[in-house]
């Protein structure tokens, strides 16, 4: 049988009964990003509000008896709402659907049904898959490209359908019904079970879904097509917001327009060139910029060259820099007697490091740098660098070079 939420996409709630309740476990994803799992319970009801993933749409949201519904999925002819409370068997209970969601859902599904129909009949792309999305749907066109005139096209063409109000209608057929053989559709799943739910938008298309849909085009309000992109071999994917999103995302974008209006101080006509403008500016700066630093690293490596504790372990840090800036004072100093120890960055936070001097001794004490830094390098031909994230122990380092001259020096 088709549940009730299949029956009546616009029904918020309603009084059903507990069939069954037995223990079950949920992998979800935690607020760290890690996978979690959460022991509850699979209520099977005799009938649900709540729809089961199926069909490229997500499951719904909502309560039964004020108890939170976490996930929904279909087990054959029935589904399956994971809860972490127990519901008796035979109790008499008020199911609620999380509205926003569920007609989101509506929206986004019924509007990918009418750009695969409008996309495959003015331009003859099938549609091989799609996904809802949260933020965006996509639709998997059986093509290696598709045109902006196109796009286009397809766009405006559905938007007149939606203005023009055209009736959704929703029926059930049985499995040996000859019709079903004429019904578009990627085939049903090895363990469907009842009638054949077919999805008919008025002149334009006649598809098999399991998902809930609007009952008329004019309930989509807009459909905005964001573009195309390459999909998998031979396959281009479409991105589409329906209805209260495109609502949304014209809100955001009104918000940064008004924003970059402010910080520009130009209107939204003159965004891009003004941008452009700052980019230049920001490429000039950061070249003039690049040349002052490496004209500083010239001046630095003479100056710890003519220095009167030039030898041993020479060390330098200055908060501003890159290994360029550090690579330039070794080349300059080129010294292969002395360890020169050199840092940028954070004095005491995160920042780069270099060690130049033997081949030997850099090879042996590089990597024991970067673990007292508490970081990671490489090296090779007297030089090892790398990153670091515990600046405030460079004195460590410096010791641990000192040691190392030390214990040369009285080997010799």
């Amino acid at each position: 049988m088709a549940f009730r939420c299949q029956r009546d996409s616009y029904a918020r709630e309603f009084t059903t009964t507990v069939v069954s309740c037995s223990p079950a476990e949920l992998q979800t994803e935690g607020s760290n990003g890690k996978k979690e799992v959460l022991s509850g319970f699979h209520v099977v009801l005799e009938d649900t509000l709540l729809f089961p993933e199926g069909g490229g749409q997500p499951d719904d949201r909502g309560t039964i008896n004020d108890i939170s519904v976490l996930r929904v999925t279909r087990r054959g002819a029935q589904a399956d709402h994971f809860t972490q409370t127990p519901l008796a068997p035979g109790t008499e209970v008020q199911v609620q659907v999380d509205w926003e969601r569920r007609f989101d859902h509506m929206q986004q599904h019924s509007g990918q049904h009418l750009i695969t129909a409008v996309a495959d009949h003015l331009f003859g792309l099938k549609t091989t898959s799609w996904e809802l999305g949260r933020a965006r749907s996509v639709i998997e066109l059986d093509s290696p490209s598709v045109t902006a005139e196109q796009v286009a096209a397809i766009e405006q063409s559905v938007n007149e359908k939606i203005r023009a109000r055209l009736p959704v209608n929703v029926r059930e057929l049985s499995l040996d019904d000859p019709e079903v053989e004429q019904v578009r559709g990627r085939g049903l799943p090895d363990d469907h079970a009842g009638p054949v739910r077919v999805v008919t938008i008025e002149s334009v298309d006649v598809n098999m879904c399991c998902g809930t849909h609007v009952s008329n085009l004019s309930d989509l309000q807009v459909i905005k097509i964001l573009g195309t992109e390459k999909g998998k071999k031979n396959k281009t994917n479409l991105a589409f917001l329906a209805g209260n999103r495109v609502l949304k995302w014209m809100e955001r974008s009104h918000g940064s327009e008004k924003a970059l209006t402010a910080l520009l101080k130009c209107g939204a006509e003159d965004h891009v060139e003004a941008v452009k403008k700052l980019q230049n500016s920001t490429k000039l700066l950061q070249k003039n910029n690049l040349n002052l630093l490496r004209d500083l690293a010239v001046h630095v490596a003479h100056s710890l060259r003519n220095s009167p504790d030039w030898g041993g372990v020479v060390t330098l840090h200055r908060k501003e820099g890159d290994s360029e800036f550090m690579n330039i004072i070794a080349n300059e100093i080129g010294s292969e007697e002395t360890l020169l120890f050199l840092t940028v960055g954070d004095e005491k936070g995160a920042g780069l490091f270099l060690l130049a001097g033997p081949a030997e001794a850099v090879e042996t004490l590089g990597p024991r740098v970067a673990e007292v830094l508490e970081g990671k390098g490489a090296g090779k031909k007297g030089r090892f660098q790398g990153k670091a994230t515990r600046m405030s122990r460079r004195g460590e380092v410096q010791a641990l070079l000192q040691d190392y001259i030390s214990t040369q020096s009285a080997e010799e």
